[in-house]
């Protein structure tokens, strides 16, 4: 019996943390629109912050035009 309460307690954890109970988008196609729109704004907004981390919107040292760092 306590395996099975615990069973329960689990699968409702995994449940609700799934979005299964609860809808994330509000179900007015307006208002559903505007949150599609914030939240590929922010995935957008990630992916440029991951090529500052990673150093990938820098300009290749490999290309055949060279920049100099330096002031000149």
């Amino acid at each position: 019996m306590r395996r099975f309460i615990l069973l329960a307690g689990v699968a409702a954890l995994g449940l609700s943390n799934a979005g299964c109970i609860a809808n994330m988008w509000a179900s007015d196609p307006n208002t559903r629109m505007n949150q599609l729109l914030v939240e590929s704004e922010n995935e957008r907004q990630i992916r440029e912050e991951w090529q500052r981390i990673w150093f990938t919107d820098q300009p290749s040292h490999l290309t055949p035009d060279r920049v100099h760092g330096g002031i000149q």
